[in-house]
């Protein structure tokens, strides 16, 4: 008789506490287990005493339900009750319906057995509230490390905008022909609008470089008939990079790039020859020259 009536521990009980449909709860056989009584007893108690059980106190499984804590734990109340053999789903408790339960049981055991299952309630509430906590403690840190991602985002796409501003003047010696070339194409891609070039020697070699800029600039060439660039090429990057247009001039002798009429660089080597020889590259701040080279 004496293990027949022995009261197991408040852990072994938080170990028989679920959370369904957002609630703590604990299924109907194993609340008779702890109380020393036939599972349906117990529910009959709760049907002869309907009035006092609305849903939040106590409310019946459905087959999903059930099937879902089956799959979760390998022994458990549903394997001891057989489930296989109820006539009906089980019943679950919530803390205010054991409760409720304990006030109409009446056996030796059932103070101790209520005052036990109260406690291990309240310490499966601590530990979900302290879990919860951490959870929302992580959840702002990824937040506000996504926030700082999106920052450095827009910070590194303005310092790649802004690159080109990080020099005044480059020199490029014989065979720095990789570096030259990226520089140029670093300045076609700062524009957002317009781009003008001016160089008498231009080739389609250039248009290679075009191809990188920004969708929707547009693009001058003033050249000079010693230019090697046919209709044919401007016509068919036109088709894929519009817009191009290439005029003869022979009024510059040196040679030019202006960014949306606002900077302009004057290059010592035509586009063509970048690399070849010592040239330099050099930007140039006076707004007043850059109006004159436009409208020239």
């Amino acid at each position: 008789m004496e293990n027949e009536l022995q009261i197991i521990s408040n852990e072994e009980i938080k170990n028989l506490i679920y959370t369904i449909r957002g609630k703590q709860v604990m299924i109907d056989s194993d609340v008779a287990m702890l109380y020393h009584y036939e599972t349906k007893k117990i529910n009959q108690t709760v049907k002869r005493n309907i009035e006092r059980f609305p849903e939040k106190f106590c409310f019946q499984l459905n087959e999903n339900e059930v099937e879902n804590l089956r799959s979760q734990f390998v022994t458990s109340s549903l394997e001891r009750e057989n489930y296989g053999g109820r006539r009906y789903l089980p019943y679950v408790f919530t803390e205010q319906g054991i409760a409720m339960l304990s006030g109409l049981l009446r056996n030796e055991i059932a103070v101790q057995v209520s005052i036990n299952i109260m406690d291990a309630f309240v310490e499966m509430r601590k530990i979900l509230l302290a879990n919860g906590q951490v959870f929302e403690r992580l959840t702002k840190v990824e937040y506000e490390l996504l926030e700082h991602n999106k920052r450095f985002a827009i910070v590194f796409d303005e310092l790649q905008k802004n690159k080109k501003l990080e020099f005044k003047q480059k020199i490029f010696f014989q065979g720095q022909i990789y570096d030259a070339y990226s520089l140029i194409i670093n300045i076609i891609k700062s524009a957002q609008n317009k781009i003008l070039i001016i160089d008498n020697y231009i080739d389609d070699s250039i248009l290679k470089m075009l191809a990188k800029k920004n969708k929707g600039t547009e693009v001058s060439i003033l050249t000079s008939n010693k230019s090697n660039i046919s209709k044919i090429d401007i016509q068919k990057f036109n088709q894929e990079y519009p817009i191009l247009k290439v005029a003869k001039t022979e009024k510059f002798h040196d040679r030019f790039i202006v960014i949306d009429n606002k900077e302009l660089y004057h290059c010592g080597a035509s586009i063509k020859d970048l690399g070849k020889k010592c040239f330099g590259i050099n930007k140039i701040e006076d707004k007043s020259i850059i109006d004159k080279i436009v409208s020239a």
